[in-house]
């Protein structure tokens, strides 16, 4: 309702893309055979000492500078200590009151508007592994691959204010660490997922509301849909004049509901203190310097330099900046024709369809940005038409060939002789004298009609430009 405000905070945890572990020498891989990938470390037996991974170090200190965040030169892991099945040491290592990153911050676009949403901390800690529940066999297993899997955990100020909000500052995240190179930002493989704390107040109040915890929603769409149903949960409970209970819920993206899970624990539960086996972490400010030196041309600053060097609108340069490997591609095909507006446009409307309707992603696709760029020329010269040009997409994106070969190879090259195509003219308004004499008396919107005809004639290869004036000629006359 109009006169309520939600105040939302989210925790986002990233993958690094490191090789092994935060604190042994096992593989990070997804998908290998259930506790292959496992070690006395990572499985918590007595006697073993960590080592930190020193690129997970860097790869967090690199967010925490695209960021705009402080990077702490001393930080401590701490122990925090729950039970859990798939947590075999009965801790995790984490860090608490000494973080590695604090005071960043992302700027989103939301509702038409700018805004920036602070950001409180960015801390490294070691994922836990996986419970596998099999209805079927009732019974439960435990995959330790993933135990001690380096995460960087972001954690924002509850500066969002609705699900929009929140979507586009996901969106912004994961778009930095993929151009990093530091996560691959895939939601469905748990490599970039999202807890949401929301509440509810009226607007002018400063003091929170109760807040609920929403765990692991694993795509944006989902996250926005959860965020609205408990924004929606909390306005009825107020109405009502129920009690909103602090505690940790799932969503359930078949139904479209949080239900509860567990209730909300406070930081004291953990019981947190430094890890014995670990030291502080000591970062230099020279390794510091080097770092950030290193860091890439990032997803704003990208957007920005894509409307001011192609002339490409704010939308436009959004989508195309979304993807590093989407803004590397287009760039690689204007460089090849330097029509920046009409490869976006091909890129926005065929190219991403094609994909999606394929189930591909652009490293797989077999249309190379040169050929991507040949092809547009072919179409904006006149060589085939625009039609054509769609027409053969999917084959070139799925085949690879050479798109003035293809189209040489099945004869598709446009007709743009006049002596030819005066003779098809006639030909279409001969056949249809009742169609010629209404255009003649007005019906102007016949023209449609008589384009279709001769492209049916001439198998779509007919220039529709020169169709219209030789129509225009011949329908002109009395």
């Amino acid at each position: 309702m109009a006169q309520y405000e939600a105040v939302i905070g989210l925790e986002v945890h990233a993958q690094l893309t490191t090789n092994t572990k935060l604190f042994c020498a096992c593989a990070t891989r997804f998908g290998d055979e259930p506790n292959t990938n496992v070690c006395p470390v990572c499985a918590g037996m007595p006697g073993v000492l960590p080592v930190m991974n020193e690129r997970a170090l860097e790869y967090a200190c690199k967010m925490a500078m695209a960021i705009e965040a402080m990077v702490n030169l001393k930080s401590i892991f701490a122990r925090k200590n729950y039970f859990y099945p798939d947590l075999p040491k009965a801790y995790q290592i984490s860090q608490y009151e000494q973080p590695l990153c604090e005071r960043g911050r992302v700027e989103i676009e939301a509702g038409g508007e700018r805004k920036v949403i602070g950001v409180t901390r960015i801390h490294m800690e070691e994922d836990a592994g996986k419970n596998i529940h099999s209805a079927v066999e009732n019974r439960s297993f435990v995959d330790l691959n993933r135990c001690g899997v380096p995460l960087i955990e972001i954690v924002s100020e509850p500066d969002l204010r609705s699900s929009e909000e929140a979507v586009a500052y996901l969106k912004e995240l994961r778009a930095i660490l993929v151009y990093l190179g530091i996560c691959d930002g895939n939601m469905e493989e748990g490599s970039f997922r999202c807890d949401a704390n929301v509440s509810v107040r009226l607007k002018g109040e400063t003091a929170f509301g109760v807040r609920t915890e929403i765990k692991n929603v694993n795509s944006f769409r989902n996250v926005q849909r959860a965020i609205d149903y408990e924004i929606s949960r909390h306005i009825d409970c107020i109405e009502d004049g129920e009690s909103i209970v602090q505690e940790t819920r799932l969503f359930d993206a078949n139904k479209g509901v949080t239900q509860s899970m567990r209730g909300k624990e406070e930081a004291h539960d953990y019981r947190y203190f430094p890890d014995p086996d670990l030291l502080p972490v000591l970062v230099d400010e020279v390794v510091l310097d080097r770092w950030r030196s290193e860091l890439p041309e990032l997803p704003k600053a990208k957007r920005e330099r894509f409307m001011a060097q192609y002339g490409l609108g704010a939308s436009d340069a959004a989508l195309l900046t979304a993807e590093r490997d989407l803004a590397d591609y287009f760039e690689a095909a204007a460089a090849t024709y330097p029509e920046p507006k009409k490869i976006a446009n091909w890129m926005l409307s065929e190219l991403l369809r094609e994909l999606k309707d394929c189930d591909q992603s652009l490293k797989g696709c077999k249309l190379t940005p040169r050929h991507l760029a040949k092809l547009v020329k072919l179409v904006e010269s006149g060589a085939i038409s625009g039609k054509i040009g769609k027409q053969i997409f999917g084959d070139l994106v799925t085949g690879g060939a050479d798109p003035e070969t293809y189209v040489a190879e099945k004869g598709l090259v446009q007709i743009s002789d006049s002596g030819e195509l005066d003779a098809v003219v006639d030909a279409v308004i001969a056949e249809n004298p009742k169609e010629a004499e209404r255009f003649r008396g007005g019906e102007t919107k016949l023209t449609g009609f008589f384009v279709g005809q001769i492209m049916k004639k001439t198998k779509g290869q007919a220039n529709p430009k020169l169709v219209n004036e030789l129509l225009a000629a011949k329908l002109g006359k009395s």
